[in-house]
């Protein structure tokens, strides 16, 4: 009997014939270790192409748009010696830089007296002084933007007059009435600026209105101010200046280099008060060569004036000497011993100067280069003369000749709408002024490099004007700095719904990217005498 060697199989094993691949898709039939297809990968990267172009269009069209032409405001409180004064600003954004209108539609002003200043003997009521300023304001800009408009009080000369107690206090009642105001306010915004920071001011906005700011700084004009307390000087200059006169002004692409000064106490009525006391005391009795003794002369009153010294401000050495010296002062209108006069007070001190030039007192000042406009004062003065913006100092010096050597009665009943005592000054206005720029400054008196304006276009030469630019440009760079959090806090509809949109979009292309087609083969069973299709597992 032969035995076999071979045992009897329990189930037959199937042959394997070649694998048959199956065309058949199943987008949904997952294998986590499998790689995306070519097809998958650019339906990925589409998605993702187009959730980031919402975004970027949005940042780029939507979040510029939301800017652009949007209305803003802006009040800047100018707490002058003479008054305060109001200035309510309107303005749109376009693509992030701001576009001024300080014409009728974008400025509106409104001016109260007295100044700050003179509360100084109840600073504590020195507050109510705002009150219909701010309402004022309130009149001028729509109800809805009252929380977003800035208000800020920049006091002058006036102030800085007064120790810095009775400051504190002024400024103190008016950041009472400030904080009710319904404006957005903090309490630094109420403060007293350097003289430098008002010649800064009174600088940029010349340079606007002439088209000059942000570009060549040799360019740009510079500015003397004439203001009642104090007089400033601005400039770019070439010369070396020491670090307590140079600041540097950026705005755009460009850094500015400025020489600026204020020179307290050489205002025009601060410096006439000044010649006041000058005369009780006898300092001035030297102008004078043919003056007898015991006579007083007042070389910048017209003849025929009678003095009235209760109404004059002096100090208290010269108020010892009042009653003393009010029956021997005598008005002699002189244009030349008033201009001599007026150059003494401008150059006292002068023999402490430690600086290479020292035009004025014992201040360091460059020499004058470049155009300039000369404001304020300035411009009352040459107004009242009846002369052109770029009139020379030598007719100036002509009208204020005739002027001064006119009688008083004359003058009154030629100049019958003005006040005696605004009218009375004329004369030592035109004095005061050549002395200035031309003995002191050395402008030359038929030099063409100076105008005389108060505004430019429809734009006023206002420093508050200047600080307003300054502060609002650089609020708009602050907020183009934080774009994103702008941005995210944009409660737009449209953004959340582009937001939206984009998650999904990635979610979706996340999803395929972890889906396949799966890998199938065909086998003969013979067992079953029939193909059967199934998975390849990888393992």
């Amino acid at each position: 009997m032969r035995r076999s060697n071979a045992t009897k199989p329990n189930k037959m094993d199937p042959i394997q014939l070649p694998i048959r691949p199956i065309t058949r898709s199943n987008l949904f039939s997952r294998n986590p270790n499998s790689k995306p297809t070519k097809s998958n990968s650019i339906l990925i990267l589409s998605l993702v192409f187009v959730s980031l172009a919402l975004l970027v269009s949005y940042v780029l069209v939507f979040g510029k748009t939301a800017k652009t032409g949007k209305r803003k405001y802006g009040i800047v409180i100018d707490g002058g010696s003479t008054g305060t004064r109001i200035h309510v600003f309107g303005y749109r954004v376009d693509g992030q830089v701001p576009v001024y209108d300080f014409g009728k539609t974008g400025l509106a002003s409104m001016r109260v007296r007295p100044g700050l200043s003179a509360f100084s003997d109840d600073p504590d009521a020195a507050g109510g002084s705002l009150r219909e300023l701010v309402e004022f304001g309130k009149g001028r800009i729509p109800r809805e933007h009252w929380g977003d408009t800035e208000i800020r009080l920049m006091a002058t000369a006036g102030l800085r007059l007064l120790d810095s107690e009775l400051q504190e206090r002024v400024l103190g009642s008016c950041r009472q009435v400030l904080r009710s105001s319904g404006f957005k306010f903090k309490d630094d915004w109420a403060s007293v600026i350097t003289g430098s920071d008002e010649g800064i001011y009174a600088w940029v906005v010349a340079n606007y209105a002439l088209g000059t700011l942000g570009g060549d700084p040799l360019q740009t004009t510079g500015v003397i101010e004439l203001g009642g307390a104090s007089a400033q000087v601005t400039f770019v200059s070439s010369e070396s200046v020491p670090p307590e006169f140079s600041h540097s002004v950026r705005f755009g692409n460009v850094t500015y280099n400025l020489y600026s000064h204020s020179f307290l106490q050489f205002g025009q009525n601060a410096a006439f008060d000044s010649l006041r006391g000058s005369l009780i005391s006898g300092h001035l009795s030297s102008v004078d060569e043919s003056l007898q003794k015991g006579i007083f002369i007042d070389p910048c009153t017209p003849r025929g004036y009678s003095h009235n010294l209760e109404s004059w401000k002096l100090s208290p050495g010269s108020l010892e000497q009042k009653n003393r010296n009010l029956v021997d002062l005598q008005s002699k209108g002189n244009f030349s011993e008033c201009r001599s006069a007026a150059l003494m007070l401008l150059q006292k001190g002068k023999e402490k100067c430690s600086y290479q030039h020292c035009y004025i007192g014992s201040t360091f000042i460059p020499k004058l280069q470049g155009k300039f406009l000369a404001t304020e004062n300035f411009f009352y003065t040459s107004k009242f003369f009846r002369l052109g913006p770029r009139a020379y100092l030598s007719e100036l010096t002509t009208a204020g000749q005739r002027f001064c050597g006119e009688d008083w009665s004359k003058l009154k009943k030629k100049y019958h709408s003005f006040k005696g005592e605004d009218l009375l000054h004329y004369c030592f206005s035109s004095a005061y002024i050549v002395a200035l720029l031309h003995d002191s400054l050395g402008v030359s008196l038929d030099d063409e490099r100076i105008g005389v304006a108060n505004q430019v276009g429809n734009i006023p030469l206002d420093w508050a004007l200047g600080a307003f630019i300054l502060q609002s440009t650089a609020s708009l760079e602050l907020e183009q700095a934080d774009w994103i959090s702008n941005i995210i806090s944009d409660e737009s509809p449209t953004l959340l719904s582009i937001i939206a949109i984009s998650v999904i979009l990635m979610f979706t292309a996340w999803s395929v990217s972890k889906w396949r087609k799966p890998q199938l083969k065909t086998i003969y069973d013979l067992e079953r005498g029939r193909y059967v299709v199934t998975r390849v597992n990888r393992y």
